[in-house]
């Protein structure tokens, strides 16, 4: 059975891998209800771990005593849990395919003309189409990841279903769902795995080769 987390940590832990988020995205990515995640965040903007933001774009942040603070909950919980060689052995997967799967974004942004790089317009129907299809070949290796986390840790459960839903409203035609910042994207959503892989983990991306 995959490991629970407790809701404090899943509250402080969205706002690690979202980086800047609103009250009902966090809302949608806990599963907890409103009231029980504003009661959270309250209490770190009160211990000065996280932030609030408003304007034009009003949400949330964490504080770096709140990043630590969550490194040190997501840290602790992964030793009780008993589960470090099986995310381990994931986030290796994951690494096998990331800088891959980076390329190919650039080829999704980016072709080839004379021999000169330009900005991808989507006039070329073959060149979208061949990059679409190893789209499809990367996120067969991903979903795999994926199944091995949600096995692992509740709260990695519903990533498949994200890259899903984004291949498919690309091969659709929206090509927006892509790489497009700001939405559900498959960038978004593998930048969030891999930035969750690394809190999870404790490492700095910053420091990611090094080891």
């Amino acid at each position: 059975m995959a490991f629970s987390s407790e809701a404090e940590l899943c509250v402080i832990h969205a706002l690690r891998v979202k980086g800047f988020v609103d009250t009902p995205a966090i809302v949608e990515v806990t599963g907890l209800l409103e009231p029980e995640v504003l009661g959270f965040l309250q209490a770190f903007k009160e211990s000065e771990e996280v932030r609030h933001r408003e304007g034009k774009m009003s949400g949330w942040m964490l504080t770096p005593q709140g990043r630590a603070r969550g490194q040190a909950m997501v840290s602790e919980e992964l030793e009780a849990a008993g589960i470090r060689d099986q995310v381990a052995t994931a986030y290796q997967s994951f690494l096998a395919v990331n800088q891959g799967f980076l390329a190919l974004c650039t080829d999704w942004q980016l072709r080839t003309v004379d021999g000169e790089q330009v900005v991808n317009d989507h006039a070329d129907v073959a060149h979208d189409a061949a990059v679409i299809e190893r789209l499809g070949e990367a996120d067969a290796v991903v979903q795999t990841v994926c199944a091995a986390l949600a096995e692992a840790f509740e709260r990695f459960g519903d990533y498949g279903n994200r890259f899903s839903e984004a291949l498919t409203k690309v091969r659709n035609g929206d090509h927006d769902w892509f790489t497009k910042p700001m939405i559900e994207s498959y960038h978004t959503v593998w930048f969030e795995l891999h930035e969750n892989l690394l809190a999870t983990l404790g490492i700095e991306r910053a420091n990611e080769s090094a080891g």
